[in-house]
């Protein structure tokens, strides 16, 4: 694969003698695993919509890193402290967490199964699955941003290779300043420095700003790096957001370990996922709009077009306009799968609800009618064992009069 790369002999000579431990080239090993113990030993109730780490436990993380943010707010949140946020979209990223739902809250959990692979990774196999987790699969909607067209390898290679080579002067240039936020965003600038990319020399801190950067330097691993990834380009990067095929995914991992390991020869084995087959359960949903809700039992084996057409028939809407559903995954990432018609695979018609791995509590939205745009809260409340007498879908229960489809036809 690095056939094709043209690399110098001082980027060769620089990624074959890079060590990878805890604190080289940089401390993310070190801090990633004082986040793992610090989730480990908390129950961790993370935010409703973003999922995100509560308020009242960052300063007790954040003196636990090596590398620190000296927050001058009265109320910091989690993006106060952007060595956090890189270490949280690690950890979501990776798989090695689970966001599980119980009594109207949703907890941060860590995946057993997940973890028990980590712990079989030597150093330099943890640091490049964390590397790879960031770049190929991160996002910043994982932390609650807008989405971004771009994956943060784009956005930190594009970054890195505009940093001047005696560095970046950020304290009192307020242009520089007001852009670091949005590209390639302050969790990504402190990922860059955990991972040893860039060194960053913080400021004196501000009364009312999260966080003071003076400078911002290129390293030659860095520099190295992005070269040996630079002929991914961003146009290619952006078809894989959102992740609409598996098999995708894992093509691009497999290029990313092609291109590096021949440098690292210590990386033989990556972080594996638990593989959950499709859930025949039976599903069932609590589907509303406003306060009317009906209640969908339906088995795992049925298509989402088919939950479609139960949602519709049991609010007495006319199936006449497109449709999608949207959802977070296991990563944290929203995916949508739409109508068939709109010619996006996999479409409703392909996609099977025991597919999703939906857990307890998790919440689908659907959208339908792409012009008048009727948005339904679709449930998951629990999992049943398989019914044999229950082989579609079938509206049990429900409250109040479905609002008319069209209220200003006349």
């Amino acid at each position: 694969m690095t056939d094709d790369i043209t690399l110098s002999p001082v980027h060769r000579r620089v990624l074959r003698s890079q060590i990878i431990s805890e604190s080289e080239p940089g401390a993310v090993l070190r801090d990633f695993a004082s986040l793992l113990d610090f989730v480990g030993a908390h129950e961790i109730a993370v935010s409703g919509k973003h999922q995100l780490l509560p308020m009242s436990l960052l300063a007790d993380l954040n003196s636990r890193l090596s590398r620190t943010n000296t927050v001058n707010l009265k109320r910091p949140q989690q993006k106060s402290y952007p060595y956090i946020s890189g270490l949280y979209l690690l950890l979501r990223a990776s798989g090695l967490s689970l966001v599980e739902h119980r009594r109207n809250k949703q907890f941060l959990l860590l995946d057993d199964d997940a973890l028990r692979s980590w712990h079989g990774l030597n150093m330099t196999e943890r640091y490049f699955a964390l590397l790879g987790a960031w770049l190929i699969r991160g996002r910043g909607e994982i932390l609650g941003e807008d989405r971004y067209p771009f994956s943060e390898l784009s956005r930190c290679r594009d970054f890195v290779q505009s940093i001047p080579k005696a560095g970046l002067k950020v304290a009192g240039d307020k242009q520089t300043e007001s852009m670091l936020p949005f590209q390639p965003g302050l969790h990504n600038v402190a990922l860059l420095d955990m991972f040893g990319i860039v060194s960053v020399w913080h400021g004196e801190t501000e009364a009312g700003k999260a966080w003071s950067i003076s400078r911002i330097f290129r390293k030659p691993f860095g520099d190295a790096l992005f070269h040996l990834l630079s002929d991914i380009s961003s146009d290619e990067i952006e078809l894989w957001w959102p992740v609409k095929n598996r098999r995708d995914e894992t093509a691009m991992f497999h290029d990313f370990q092609s291109r590096l390991q021949p440098f690292f020869p210590e990386w033989q084995k990556t972080l594996t996922l638990p593989e959950t087959p499709l859930r025949d359960d039976l599903h069932v949903f609590k589907v509303s709009l406003g306060r009317v809700w009906r209640r969908i039992t339906t088995p795992g084996g049925m298509t989402l077009e088919a939950l479609s057409d139960a949602i519709l028939e049991a609010f007495d809407f006319d199936n006449d306009h497109l449709h999608l559903f949207r959802y977070r995954n296991r990563f944290g990432i929203y995916e949508e799968v739409k109508h068939p018609y709109t010619e996006e695979s996999p479409s409703t018609a392909e996609v099977k609800i025991g597919e999703l791995l939906l857990r307890p509590g998790s919440t689908l939205e659907y959208l339908f009618d792409f012009g008048d745009n009727w948005i339904f809260e679709v449930r998951l409340e629990k999992l049943e064992p398989v019914n044999p007498k229950i082989r579609k879908l079938v509206v049990v229960d429900g409250r109040g009069q479905a609002p008319p489809q069209y209220p200003n036809f006349d």
